[in-house]
């Protein structure tokens, strides 16, 4: 089985997370490729049996590259067995981590025009030390609005690495008949 695994990063934790997704892939005998909307050439979906496309949250928005690009193959997408992760902060409470229960993710799913056929959110990584100076300040109030961390030293992953590698595992199912 050969599955695309597309993403959008800001920081890089989304790649991390799709690394994971990759080698419990190919630890099920599946051939990944993994190719990010950042810069990469992403290869055509027909060449794919399924398709995974993961993007990160900065600010409250997924990044308009990952609406555009799922937009403009939203036919192919909609074809195929494909699924869609989202990697936000919001997704720390317990309580945030579906796509009925995470605001990010019902806006986002409003705005393509494709409905995957499965869904994870997963927690991001909190690094203060790596973010520019404004970025740093507005993610410490965002922090502090919902009683997060806010010591500008703070590196916190909120990453539930088993949420993530039994959404892995789904991947190769998607769409299965008995």
């Amino acid at each position: 089985m050969r599955i695309l695994l597309i993403y959008s990063t800001v920081d890089g934790h989304t790649r991390e997370i799709c690394e994971r997704v990759a080698r419990v892939l190919e630890e099920a005998d599946c051939e990944v490729v993994l190719r990010s909307l950042d810069g990469d050439e992403v290869p055509a979906l027909d060449a794919f049996d399924r398709a995974v496309i993961g993007a990160s949250i900065r600010y409250g928005k997924h990044r308009k590259n990952v609406v555009g690009y799922i937009n403009a193959h939203s036919e192919q997408l909609a074809a195929m067995p494909a699924a869609f992760f989202s990697v936000n902060l919001v997704a720390r409470k317990p309580n945030r981590r579906t796509a009925a229960d995470n605001p990010y993710v019902k806006r986002f799913l409003t705005q393509i025009r494709w409905q995957p056929d499965e869904i994870g959110i997963f927690a991001g990584k909190l690094e203060y030390p790596r973010y520019r100076f404004w970025d740093r300040l507005m993610i410490q109030l965002i922090m502090w609005m919902t009683k997060g961390p806010t010591d500008p030293s703070a590196v916190v992953e909120f990453t539930d690495w088993e949420q993530v590698e039994a959404f892995a595992r789904r991947v190769p199912q998607l769409r299965a008949t008995d």
